[in-house]
């Protein structure tokens, strides 16, 4: 039998909306009948003509003609748009943060699953090759002692959410899929030294039941990393998302001895974007949204954390 190729449709058009365009015209018509863009700006007319493909200046009129949507528009938009495209049983891809608040990623979680409808999140490290890898690698550690993991870079800070939501969303989704345990506990310090509201730098300490991970955040640090290391008791591994680098290192008497991990690489977007086309044969893929609700309320108690100086359970 012939597989259905499904309509999709992009709401928002910044410069991570464009490269969503991009995929889906790049993934027609195999994978994917790219139907049009939506923008509120009517300048952004351009960029649907750029790709062949219709313009709505208004989302609720382009879901009328999708089956699939990816929506990328500032946060405090996500809750009502994705609210609306589910309760028009559009299968939904959007990015993160998903949303600022775990009621509301309850609520929508709730609805895609009542709806049988798939709700996704933006985690494109999940389908970066060394993240994968990395899970297969992972029980020639033995017992996890320390995890210690960077987000940084020189960017400005966005205008609707600081590093916490913003960046730690992407280390925790990986840290989430990974190990096969959630963190008990956050311990956050945070800098807030541009914008009074916003925080640019953060560090936080997750506690697990037998190890912790430390992740640093930053949009003021002149280099831009992503990457993790990770400590057994029979060896580490340094895994370098960036460059989609891998390194095993082992204990031999007191030297450590390291093996580099060739990797064919990927672009985790176009990953990610077929992944979400292909959910609906895929239950694992189903379940992505329901993780985002911890996600979610670790950023939150981390945000807690923070403001009262203290560590929490989450």
């Amino acid at each position: 039998m012939k597989k259905m190729v499904k309509k999709v449709g992009v709401i928002g058009t910044g410069k991570w909306g464009v490269n969503h365009a991009r995929i889906y015209s790049e993934l027609r018509p195999e994978h994917a009948d790219f139907v049009g863009i939506s923008d509120k700006d009517v300048s952004r007319r351009s960029i649907a003509e750029e790709f062949g493909v219709n313009f709505f200046s208004d989302y609720t009129e382009l879901i009328k003609n999708v089956d699939n949507v990816s929506i990328v528009v500032p946060t405090n938009f996500h809750y009502q748009i994705v609210k609306s495209c589910l309760l028009e049983n559009i299968n939904v891809l959007v990015e993160k943060p998903f949303v600022l608040y775990s009621r509301e990623a309850e609520e929508l979680v709730k609805l895609a699953k009542d709806k049988n409808l798939i709700l996704h999140i933006g985690y494109l490290f999940r389908f970066n090759p060394v993240t994968t890898e990395l899970k297969k690698l992972l029980p020639e550690l033995g017992e996890l002692r320390a995890i210690n993991s960077r987000y940084i870079q020189p960017n400005p800070p966005r205008s609707d959410s600081g590093v916490i939501f913003n960046l730690s969303v992407h280390l925790i989704d990986i840290l989430n899929f990974i190990l096969g345990e959630r963190p008990l506990t956050v311990l956050c310090k945070k800098t807030n030294q541009l914008d009074p509201n916003l925080e640019d730098s953060a560090t936080i300490t997750l506690g697990y039941e037998k190890f912790h991970a430390t992740l640093e955040l930053s949009c003021l640090h002149p280099e831009k990393k992503r990457d993790m290391f990770i400590l057994g008791t029979k060896g580490a591994i340094y895994a370098d998302f960036k460059e989609q680098m891998l390194t095993k290192y082992k204990l031999s008497g007191n030297e450590w001895i390291s093996e580099t991990i060739n990797l064919e690489k990927k672009e985790p977007l176009k990953e990610m974007i077929k992944n979400f086309l292909n959910s609906s044969e895929n239950s694992e893929m189903r379940k992505l949204g329901e993780e985002e609700i911890y996600t979610t309320r670790i950023c939150e108690r981390a945000l807690d954390s923070a403001k009262l100086g203290r560590e929490l359970e989450i």
